[in-house]
């Protein structure tokens, strides 16, 4: 079981990785959620009965642990045990200068437009979102459509 979660880990990091970065501002408090979202997946794995996508599943988990811990004011780490390697935030990954930007503006969204936007970025559809944030369908467009505006002011 351990390997398996490791491989689903490792192939769909990218998704905690946008969490991360968009929850977080160093890279340091990045490291720590990382491995705060990895921790909460391993409890909730046994349960997860694949009856939808992974990534649905580490997107709804990600998102609430990152939600959750942003409310307080420092996460606890004294009970981890050291991580594979290839479970850490990479240094590899180069931010171009218009990736750091949206960032920038993401960030000043609050919680639920961060975890919509977020979701809308990643290519899911209205009724995914829907059922990954318990929105009506037709909330999450109205929604998008105020977050895209929303964005269109802070970048300016």
């Amino acid at each position: 079981m351990e390997k398996e979660f490791l491989a689903l880990v490792h192939d769909y990091q990218n998704i905690i990785y946008k969490i991360c970065r968009l929850y977080r501002d160093n890279k340091e408090d990045q490291e720590d959620l990382f491995q705060e979202i990895v921790y909460q997946l391993w409890k909730s794995y046994p349960a997860f009965k694949r009856e939808s996508k992974v990534s649905s599943w580490m997107y709804r988990i990600a998102l609430n642990t990152a939600i959750a811990i942003y409310r307080k004011s420092k996460i606890s780490v004294d009970y981890y045990q050291e991580f594979p390697e290839h479970l850490h935030l990479s240094d590899e990954k180069s931010i171009s200068e218009n990736e750091e930007r949206l960032f920038w503006a993401l960030r000043k969204l609050n919680d639920s437009e961060k975890a919509v936007i977020s979701l809308y970025l990643e290519d899911f559809n209205y009724h995914e979102i829907a059922a990954i944030t318990g929105l009506s369908e037709s909330n999450v467009g109205v929604r998008l459509n105020r977050i895209k505006n929303k964005l269109k002011q802070i970048l300016k």
